[in-house]
């Protein structure tokens, strides 16, 4: 399978909604006719129309407004667009307000062949106070990979990665926005763990660049693509990192193969801590501590 990372600068395009929808779907259509068969906007992607919505009623956010003119005016409008056989593009993120609860979940849309889906981002930063915590982590098929969406933090909490154990996870791709290289090292480096703890291929796409907005004014980031350290990946480079950008849209393509990660995981003659189950790598053990 042949994805396609990229990097997105919310600060760049569009004068109206409308012309912002545009030009994503330019750019992911354009990585398809290039033969990527999946794409990866970064977290946040979909912040950038906070400058280009007006705000509803005084006792209305600005992530509900955004969340009614993304969910229910651009992303029907997109999914026929974006709706083409073979292909499938990870959407980044943007606030989905439910009107039911009142709550405002941090949601990454997700097309495969047209079906749409969604991940909720699990663990949320100080910044993300007006936002709700999702509850299920989803786990999906593409071209034979079994996928799931870990979003910027939630890469970076170690229970997630214990949860995903003997589930059989095959790539997981993380949608991140940062905005200082602590941020980028501590996803970036989180997932690197998460490659090698789950015997899985992970990738990482940060937003870049300035936005009229409180949440993300200021983004830097790069896209990487992290491979299991194991016998089966030994001739190939098992992590690659681009240099980190301030701004501007980025791409990185990679090819992924499922082949090596059958074979590692018929390996039982190598050190490989993916191979430990929920119960042997002692998630239902308690561990005494002592000081």
């Amino acid at each position: 399978m042949n994805l396609e990372l990229l990097t997105f600068d919310p600060g760049l395009v569009g004068d109206s909604p409308s012309a912002y929808a545009d030009e994503v779907v330019r750019l992911v259509r354009e990585s398809w006719t290039s033969g990527a068969d999946m794409v990866l906007l970064p977290e946040f992607t979909w912040m950038g129309l906070e400058a280009l919505v007006k705000k509803g009623e005084e006792d209305t956010s600005v992530y509900h407004t955004i969340s009614k003119v993304f969910w229910e005016a651009l992303l029907p409008q997109m999914r026929d667009r974006l709706t083409m056989p073979g292909k499938a593009v990870v959407l980044g993120s943007a606030p989905y307000a439910d009107e039911d609860t009142h709550r405002v979940f941090n949601r990454v849309p997700i097309l495969v062949e047209g079906r749409l889906s969604h991940q909720d981002k699990l663990h949320l930063t100080p910044w993300e106070k007006d936002f709700c915590p999702g509850g299920i982590l989803y786990l999906w098929e593409f071209q034979g990979f079994r996928i799931a969406v870990v979003i910027c933090l939630d890469i970076e909490i170690p229970e997630i990665s214990a949860r995903l154990r003997g589930d059989g996870v095959d790539l997981i791709l993380c949608p991140s926005a940062t905005e200082t290289m602590l941020g980028v090292e501590r996803v970036d480096r989180c997932a690197s763990a998460r490659a090698v703890e789950l015997g899985c291929h992970v990738a990482v796409a940060h937003l870049t660049g300035e936005a009229k907005s409180d949440l993300i004014d200021k983004n830097i980031g790069r896209l990487a693509v992290y491979h299991p350290s194991q016998a089966a990946f030994r001739k190939e480079p098992r992590w690659t990192e681009t240099e980190v950008w301030t701004e501007g849209v980025h791409k990185l393509r990679v090819a992924l193969e499922k082949q090596p990660l059958v074979l590692m995981r018929r390996m039982q003659v190598e050190t490989n801590p993916s191979h430990l189950g929920k119960e042997m790598a002692g998630q239902f053990t308690i561990h005494q501590v002592e000081s």
